[in-house]
């Protein structure tokens, strides 16, 4: 847990690893629509920005998710921050296995592909 909202988090190198196995969860992207342009990871991401979620709450979540409360999810945002306060907020809404992407693209674009973009 590296995250301001002391919920449980998974580091770039493990979500990769995942990745790679192809273990089955879901990568909900929470950065603004303005951000995806400079840094994305491609296909399989399910991108719901902060902003819906604070405007719409659970109607903003995709069927694959609102309908899904077993559902493994990993949160991801630029730094980690915005994605862990969503991973709070999906855990006390019910959904257990949701964990936060510490440090975000940005160290994901760092640590593991710096073919990511930055910004």
């Amino acid at each position: 847990m590296s995250n301001p909202f002391g919920v449980p988090g998974i580091s770039v190198q493990e979500f990769e690893q995942k990745r790679k196995d192809k273990e089955a969860f879901i990568l909900l992207d929470v950065r603004e629509p303005n951000e995806l342009y400079y840094a994305h990871l491609g296909a399989g991401v399910t991108a719901v920005p902060l902003s819906d979620l604070a405007r719409r709450q659970l109607a903003a979540l995709p069927p694959e998710i609102r309908d899904n409360q077993a559902a493994d999810i990993i949160v991801m945002c630029h730094h980690g921050n915005r994605s862990a306060q969503v991973t709070a907020w999906l855990r006390n809404n019910g959904w257990n296995s949701a964990i936060n992407l510490d440090g975000g693209i940005d160290a994901y674009a760092i640590e593991v592909n710096p073919d990511v973009g930055r910004y």
